[in-house]
């Protein structure tokens, strides 16, 4: 029953990676001709719609309620839910302007980075391998530094840092994933509607009713957004962070043999030096994973 329980947790962990790396980078790149401001703002209004939703469903209103007395939580949540609006939007961006392949550098190294963050802020202690990882990737960031300013994968830094001190945040506080979510749609809706105004008043929305099937497909920004995380946190809760740590990996993974192989994203040879290095980290980090877990 035990392994039946880890085997389900791993299954789930694994369909919300692939998720985010296959069927999302698809959706995406497939509607990106809207454009990636328009599909920023759809993603993060109906988003909070799909999440008013499932918190019907589940049941979850008390919880919301009560989390809304608790400033603090409320405080981090605000500054959260813009680390996750920062993340969105430059990731929408790689994938509408041909940095796939920089976007999932930032999804290699951030569990990486998420190591160092932790060392600063929680103290955790780091053994000799998460030490030779993290200085792998800062090397490697280093490369491209001085070597070409102009092949800095700026979008993979900062999905990575993003995500990186979005979790940071998220974990000094204990509140339910998706409760935590739709309370920072909540932040970032209003300014989303108020965004979405402006670009409809001025023409340029793709989103109307003249369009019902266009429509539909920017509406499934929601649930493209929230079903993968439901999976993965799901997995996360039933085998541990250390084995979907490990799983994890298959999204940026994807997102690489989709940038390179099915859209022909330009590859350069430093960045392939630099993907060596962040290739050898996450194989050090992943078997020091295997070994403490």
């Amino acid at each position: 029953m035990k392994n039946n329980h880890f085997n389900k947790g791993i299954t789930l962990a694994a369909l919300g990676s692939f998720w985010w790396g296959v069927i999302g980078v698809i959706y995406f790149k497939y509607i990106s001709f809207v454009g990636h401001i328009e599909i920023v703002l759809h993603r993060c209004i109906w988003t909070a719609f799909f999440l008013i939703i499932t918190t019907s469903y589940f049941s979850k209103w008390q919880i919301f309620f009560h989390t809304m007395k608790n400033y603090r939580i409320l405080f981090t949540l605000f500054f959260s839910g813009l680390l996750i609006f920062i993340n969105w939007a430059v990731w929408i961006y790689a994938v509408a302007n041909n940095q796939i392949i920089d976007a999932s550098f930032g999804y290699f190294i951030m569990p990486i980075l998420s190591v160092l963050l932790g060392n600063i802020f929680f103290k955790e202690l780091l053994n000799t391998k998460r030490k030779i990882s993290i200085i792998l990737v800062l090397i490697s960031i280093l490369f491209l530094l001085f070597l070409s300013f102009r092949s800095i994968p700026w979008v993979g830094l900062v999905v990575a840092l993003s995500w990186g001190f979005y979790n940071l945040l998220r974990k000094k506080i204990n509140i339910d994933t998706d409760i935590g979510l739709l309370i920072e749609s909540f932040f970032i809706l209003p300014f989303a509607l108020v965004a979405f105004y402006f670009v409809v008043k001025e023409g340029f929305n793709d989103f109307t009713i003249s369009n019902p099937s266009l429509m539909f497909l920017l509406l499934l920004a929601g649930p493209m957004t929230v079903i993968p995380l439901f999976l993965y946190v799901r997995g996360v809760e039933m085998c541990g962070l250390g084995p979907t740590g490990m799983i994890f990996y298959i999204t940026p993974t994807f997102q690489f043999i989709l940038g390179f192989f099915y859209y022909n994203e330009p590859f350069s040879i430093s960045k392939l030096v630099s993907f060596i290095l962040i290739w050898i980290a996450v194989f050090i980090y992943l078997k020091d994973l295997y070994e403490n877990n």
